[in-house]
């Protein structure tokens, strides 16, 4: 017995010190990992599943994986598979995975009292992207507030629309259940037809509007923007901000313009709706490819041009240091800039001002590049394992996985086991980001002390 317990503190305390020598980008992998299994084994045990229904352990992965990776791609029904327990669990998923899995913990730890470790703060920076390590305690407790706050508000201004006296406590629970996956961009709703029957009502449209494009500023935004409102202060708002909310607009006004000019006399969209409705649905298609997931508009029968966009809007996602997914709108300003600048024969790139990094736009390139490798291997494998399925779905679906955009065109659970595991190891890597994965699994060695020789090669 006392040999026992020895070998098993033996074992404790080897793990704890291979976790000391995790690196910040190692330990993010494993923090989600470990949630998407709990998640999974929770969604699997038989009290998660409604009267009536199974769900196996395939699709209880899946399901924790879209919602721990804030995607929204769906196996099975929410409204109707999964028991009130399982909608809970999906729901603190969601929370959990939109606002980082190592934040909650040292949230939990600082609750308790505990100091934090410069380690355990650079952990903290690299999960919230914080540009300061000294101060990252105080903004992750402002962005908690700030999370808590908006997620409140929205759900009180859902359950005023949802409200129904035959059962108040339901209809809460739907308003907050929905406010939580609209403002982490989850995409996850308690409707087999996701918000399709509010596809007219305002007052749904504009609460889950104004959710998802909150969530997908990002917090450094968000709280950007409050400081300025709230002490009122003249402070200039950072590079960073300016580049994500131009490019947030630019993105949201071209995407509004394509959707109305595509599907506005199609017959299955926007076709057959009054013209505000019209409106207010293709301002609602317009926001929620920016990994949102939610839809009141079917998007397998939307013309070519407006998925082919969409796919566009998918791949490019949200802010940084957001709940949305993607490549990310500023990495996109940054290489847009770049080859402008190089066009016109500027060594430099210039934003408001203020002069880029060679490192930063080396940075984004990479990010882009690996974004595209993956998804192009991943679209590969698909085709080989659902021989049966439209190339152009598939292509949709993938994009739609690694960018956690939770979009489809009804093909997802068509997929095959091994099909639903590549789109699991896509949510997986599109909620990381393909780069931190690179990080995670590189060893970081010395640079060598020998400079080679330079020498130019044919490109273009």
């Amino acid at each position: 017995m006392i040999h026992s317990s020895i070998l098993h503190d033996e074992q404790s305390n080897r793990f704890v010190h291979w976790l000391k020598h995790r690196s910040s980008t190692q330990l993010i992998a494993l923090s989600f990992a470990s949630m998407i299994l709990i998640g999974a084994f929770c969604l699997a045990l038989p009290i998660a599943h409604a009267e009536g229904s199974w769900v196996s352990p395939l699709h209880a992965l899946f399901t924790a994986t879209s919602a721990v990776c804030v995607t929204g791609l769906a196996v099975a029904d929410t409204g109707s598979d999964f028991s009130r327990f399982g909608q809970v669990v999906l729901m603190l998923l969601i929370q959990v995975g939109g606002f980082g899995v190592i934040t909650v913990g040292m949230l939990v730890a600082m609750a308790g009292g505990r100091r934090l470790g410069f380690r355990e703060r650079l952990d903290l920076q690299t999960q919230i992207n914080s540009p300061d390590v000294g101060g990252v305690e105080r903004l992750i407790f402002k962005m908690l507030l700030l999370v808590l706050g908006i997620e409140l508000a929205g759900a009180l201004l859902l359950y005023v629309r949802l409200y129904d006296p035959n059962r108040p406590g339901v209809s809460f629970f739907e308003a907050l259940f929905h406010s939580i996956s609209a403002f982490n961009n989850a995409g996850f709703a308690l409707y087999s037809d996701s918000l399709s029957q509010f596809v007219g009502d305002p007052a749904v449209n504009f609460v889950i509007i104004m959710l998802i494009l909150l969530g997908g500023l990002g917090f450094i935004v968000l709280l950007d923007l409050l400081r300025r409102v709230w002490p009122r202060q003249r402070i200039p708002l950072s590079l960073h901000t300016q580049m994500a909310l131009w490019a947030s607009g630019i993105l949201l006004i071209a995407a509004l313009l394509v959707v109305l000019l595509f599907e506005w006399s199609n017959p299955s969209t926007l076709g057959t709706l009054p013209w505000y409705q019209r409106l207010l649905a293709a301002l609602f298609q317009a926001v929620t490819p920016r990994t949102a997931g939610f839809n009141t508009l079917d998007y397998s029968a939307m013309r070519g041009g407006t998925q082919v966009f969409t796919i566009l809007l998918m791949f490019i996602g949200g802010n940084p240091g957001s709940t949305a997914g993607g490549i990310k709108t500023v990495t996109l300003f940054v290489i847009a800039g770049s080859a402008w600048s190089l066009s016109r024969g500027h060594r430099e790139v210039i934003f408001f001002g203020r002069r880029l990094s060679q490192e930063l736009i080396i940075r984004a390139f990479v990010i882009t590049f690996f974004s595209v490798m993956v998804s192009g291997a991943a679209l590969t494998l698909l085709t080989l394992t659902e021989p049966n399925l439209d190339i152009f779905a598939l292509i949709f679906e993938t994009i739609s996985a690694i960018s956690t955009a939770g979009l489809s065109v009804g093909i997802t659970g068509e997929l095959s086991a091994v099909g639903k595991l590549i789109i699991i190891g896509l949510m997986y890597l599109g909620r990381l980001g393909t780069l931190t994965i690179a990080l995670a699994f590189i060893e970081k060695r010395a640079a060598p002390g020998i400079r080679y020789p330079s020498e130019d090669v044919l490109i273009g």
